[in-house]
């Protein structure tokens, strides 16, 4: 199995385990957009604790990548997509960025 593969299986198991099926289409679209990230062992997970981490993930995805105006809303979708991963200590990007992009209806960029 290739790397890729296991990243994409890892990822549906942990959205399974938060109760959510799976656009492998999407998952597949967003995990390619993040290149080789999703391999290294740090950056392949969002830390989730860390303030600056967030503030990363707000400016280069959500208004760097997914082209929306900074706001409360995006604060509010960040502190969601954390809740519904909670107990989940090695949140995966891919998982992250994929509810992201579903929470803001933003699939037509990975179309």
């Amino acid at each position: 199995m290739s790397a890729f593969t296991e990243v994409i299986e890892k990822s549906i198991e942990q959205l399974s385990n938060v109760g959510i099926g799976a656009d492998e289409a999407l998952l597949t679209a967003v995990a390619k957009g993040l290149g080789p990230s999703i391999y290294n062992q740090d950056s392949s997970l969002v830390a989730s604790s860390d303030p600056e981490e967030l503030a990363r993930v707000k400016n280069n995805f959500l208004i760097g990548k997914l082209g929306l105006e900074d706001g409360p809303d995006l604060d509010a979708a960040i502190a969601e997509t954390v809740a519904t991963l909670k107990g989940i200590n090695r949140k995966l990007r891919v998982v992250f960025y994929y509810l992201l992009v579903k929470k803001f209806g933003k699939e037509a960029i990975y179309s």
